[in-house]
């Protein structure tokens, strides 16, 4: 894909952050948009925000989590836009536990939007992707995909599941000489509101760790805008890359898993009892 005019984009988490500033980009570059979210007025606000491009816009609530809801939005942007050439399956959410004092509960909620959210959309939009003659799928892991947290077991099971989903995916469209691509997004501290909307639990505190301070200095560490990261996943996928890192912790975080596997365990444990001193 070498360029996104007259293409139709579907992108989940549409309302705010990265899903937002996609979207802008995007109709800035004259693709047409089919929008999904559960909160409908920030859907609407990156609906209104985007209109003045021109471009064809559409709006659903839709939870990724949710098979069914998934599919029938699928059809629904084949009949309201004619086609369909890439799926960003960039919601998601966060939660901050231990393993031992995470709740079932949390642990279904994450993996229902993190992971099967991707899956759903994945596979949904897929045939229509094929169909198009040009398909491109974007699935957004995270560096945390990349290397263990404390307190995040939960986020880096449904990140690294994803990058693994995604990089197999890739794999298997190119054996089959298919007409759609797919991309692993990670990106690292990004400027949005995830954090702030992340489920957090006590238990945190069993490990040394305090939640509430932690959530505002790990805010402090964002320092890539949405848009900046918008802009590089976009340029991945016209150069059809296989994965992207955004922002240069990212680039930091890969280079630190692959030079020390074992011992960047060590290096971001110090770190963490050190941000709470």
């Amino acid at each position: 894909m070498k360029s996104f005019e007259n293409k139709v984009a579907a992108i989940t988490g549409a309302g705010s952050g990265m899903g937002r500033t996609l979207a802008l980009r995007l109709a800035a570059q004259k693709c047409h948009l089919a929008l999904s979210d559960v909160n409908e007025a920030g859907l609407a606000e990156t609906a209104r925000l985007a209109a003045p491009s021109g471009v064809k816009i559409t709006t659903k609530k839709v939870d990724v989590a949710d098979r069914a809801a998934v599919y029938a939005w699928a059809d629904e942007v084949v009949r309201d836009h004619g086609k369909v050439n890439l799926i960003f399956n960039n919601a998601g959410v966060a939660l901050a536990a231990t393993v031992e004092g995470m709740s079932y509960e949390d642990f279904e909620w994450i993996v229902g939007i993190n992971f099967w959210g991707v899956v759903h959309g994945t596979k949904a939009f897929l045939p229509h992707l094929k169909a198009s003659g040009e398909g491109h799928i974007i699935n957004t892991s995270s560096v945390f995909g990349l290397a263990g947290i404390p307190s995040q077991s939960a986020y880096n099971a449904t990140k690294f599941a994803v990058r693994g989903f995604t990089e197999a995916l890739r794999q298997e469209l190119e054996l089959a000489r298919s007409p759609v691509s797919a991309t692993s997004v990670h990106p690292g501290g990004i400027k949005t509101n995830i954090a702030r909307a992340a489920r957090m639990t006590k238990s945190v505190r069993d490990i040394g760790l305090d939640d509430e301070r932690g959530s505002e200095r790990f805010e402090k560490l964002f320092i890539t805008t949405a848009d900046s990261a918008a802009g590089t996943i976009l340029r991945a996928v016209l150069y059809n890359k296989r994965r992207v890192l955004v922002g240069p912790d990212a680039y930091l975080i890969d280079w630190l898993v692959r030079l020390l596997p074992a011992l960047y365990q060590r290096i971001t444990m110090a770190f963490a009892r050190q941000s709470m001193r």
